[in-house]
């Protein structure tokens, strides 16, 4: 009789989670800056961008700065990439988030380039974006992410960007 080890508490793996998301988040200063958030269900993730009057780009409309909201895009593509990069090493129990730090961590993508479509204003409200992972390979990646406000069908905002990977080994 084969005898299976005893599965983690449900606990334990939200912690661990939690926890690498969270020193994965803390590790670029950029996000905290912005104020952006991370929620996590499973291993997808919804970025969060509370409204700030300091994000306000057009005060006649009122509307969300453009740039704004690319880099908003760009910072919810990134770390799901790095997030899906790390779900593997996390779910093995390889990558403990209690003895890393930010300089544990792998490298982030870098950006080859980075296409925003603007659909509509951005009103001042929280923003909120998904990711998708298109293609992910040793060197290359591609994601496409999507924003919006208080409808998911109605986008304010899409973007389709390409990605260096970080080397693996080291």
């Amino acid at each position: 009789m084969i005898r299976r080890p005893k599965p983690e508490p449900v606990q334990m793996v939200k912690q661990r989670r939690d926890g690498v998301l969270r020193r994965l988040v803390e590790g670029v200063p950029y996000i905290t800056f912005l104020g952006i958030q991370f929620d996590r269900r499973g291993d997808e993730l919804t970025a969060l961008m509370p409204y700030k009057e300091d994000l306000i780009g057009n005060p006649m409309l009122p509307a969300l700065h453009g740039g704004a909201m690319a880099a908003f895009l760009e910072i919810a593509a990134i770390i799901e990439l790095s997030w899906s990069f790390l779900w593997e090493e996390m779910e093995s129990g390889q990558l403990d988030p209690a003895g890393i730090d930010g300089a544990d961590l792998p490298r982030l993508p870098k950006t080859i380039d980075f296409t925003v479509d603007y659909l509509r204003s951005g009103l001042p409200r929280d923003s909120y974006a998904r990711a998708r992972v298109n293609r992910s390979g040793r060197r290359y990646a591609s994601v496409h992410v999507e924003a919006w406000q208080d409808n998911r069908v109605r986008l304010l905002a899409q973007a389709t960007g390409h990605f260096l990977m970080p080397d693996r080994r080291g």
